[in-house]
C-alpha cells in the first residue's frame, strides 16, 4: 500500500520539474524542486512505494525525460491518470516508471488516500474499492523490471 498524492487534468512536465532547474547537473539535485509551484512540500511527504494520480492529459507540454525522472528518484511506484500525453508515457516507460491508465480512480480518491497497483491483475484496490486499469503486456513489466528501455536494451547486448 502507497499514498496517493493527486493532481489535475492538463498537467504539464513544467509544473512537475520547471525549466530553471534543468540546469542542475543531476536528477538527484533536481529532484528537490519536484512539484515546486503546486506542493513546495511534495518530495519530504512522498515515500517510496507512494503513488501518483493524476486526470486527463497527464504530463503534457515539453518533452523532458526529466519529469519522469524525478518521480521516479523521488521513489513514486507509480503514475496513474485517465489519460497522459504521448511523449511523457513514453520518456516513463523508457527510464522505468510504470504509468498506468485508469479512467475511474482519479475520480473517487482524493489525496491522502491509500492505494495498491497490480501491473501482472491490471488492478488497483483502494478504499475497499477495485478498478481496472492498464494490464501492462508481460514483455513491457520487463522492460519495467530492468529499470526502463535503454537498462532493457544495455542488459541484451
Amino acid at each position: 500500500m502507497g499514498k496517493i498524492f493527486k493532481f489535475h487534468n492538463d498537467l504539464d512536465t513544467d509544473q512537475i520539474i520547471a525549466s530553471q532547474y534543468l540546469l542542475l547537473p543531476t536528477i538527484e539535485e533536481m529532484k528537490v524542486h519536484t512539484f515546486e509551484s503546486l506542493d513546495p512540500q511534495f518530495p519530504q511527504k512522498v515515500q517510496p512505494g507512494d503513488y501518483v494520480v493524476g486526470g486527463e492529459n497527464f504530463g503534457c507540454g515539453s518533452s523532458r525525460e526529466q519529469a519522469p525522472s524525478v518521480l521516479k528518484a523521488l521513489g513514486v511506484e507509480a503514475v496513474v491518470a485517465k489519460s497522459f500525453a504521448r511523449i511523457f508515457y513514453r520518456n516513463a516507460i523508457n527510464i522505468g516508471l510504470p504509468v498506468i491508465v485508469c479512467k475511474e480512480l482519479p475520480d473517487v480518491v482524493t489525496d491522502g488516500d491509500e492505494m495498491e497497483l497490480s501491473l501482472t491483475e491490471g488492478v488497483i484496490r483502494s478504499g475497499g474499492q477495485e478498478f481496472s486499469c492498464t494490464k501492462l503486456p508481460e514483455y513491457m513489466q520487463q522492460i519495467l523490471s530492468q529499470g526502463g528501455l535503454i537498462a532493457s536494451l544495455n542488459k541484451e547486448v
